[in-house]
């Protein structure tokens, strides 16, 4: 059994999304049959990691950062895919009762910690100083020895 962790950027153009879905499922064949995804499901990398794992027979693990986060973070354009995804996984809540950068460092430090790989949807930007982006867990990932994937296919761009 493998499991493998995602991190990655939010705002995907509509051109990107194909792209990385593909290098989503061609990255989660390598695992078909033996396969855990863990994930927050965010809108973007998330999601679509969430799906190709699904879709490759794997068993999804979603890890909310707080107990408000369906409510306060979810959009409606993005709550049935979030509704479908989270129904088919096994949740996991963390301890905090508000979705902040606190509750999200905690997040992505639980995922690291059943990661045996982290997928990092990542354009490779340094990070932003705030602390619990993409560019943090990749450091993170790498500087406790999991091996990082990242995936950003040639013509990706984030934006919308």
């Amino acid at each position: 059994m493998t499991t493998v962790a995602v991190t990655g950027h939010m705002d995907l153009t509509a051109t990107t999304v194909p792209l990385v879905q593909e290098e989503l499922r061609t990255l989660l064949r390598a695992h078909q049959g033996e396969l855990v995804g863990v994930t927050c499901l965010a809108r973007g990398s998330d999601t679509l990691f969430a799906e190709a794992v699904v879709e490759a027979g794997g068993r999804l693990v979603v890890v909310l950062p707080s107990r408000d986060y369906r409510q306060a973070k979810v959009k409606p354009d993005h709550a049935p895919a979030f509704d479908r995804l989270a129904a088919a996984a096994d949740v996991v809540t963390l301890p905090y009762d508000t979705a902040n950068r606190e509750a999200y460092e905690a997040a992505n430090g639980e995922l690291l910690k059943r990661a045996d790989r982290l997928v990092a949807v990542w354009d490779g930007a340094p990070p932003s100083g705030k602390g619990g982006g993409t560019a943090d867990t990749v450091e993170q990932a790498r500087s406790a020895g999991i091996p990082v994937d990242v995936v950003w296919p040639n013509g990706a761009r984030r934006g919308a």
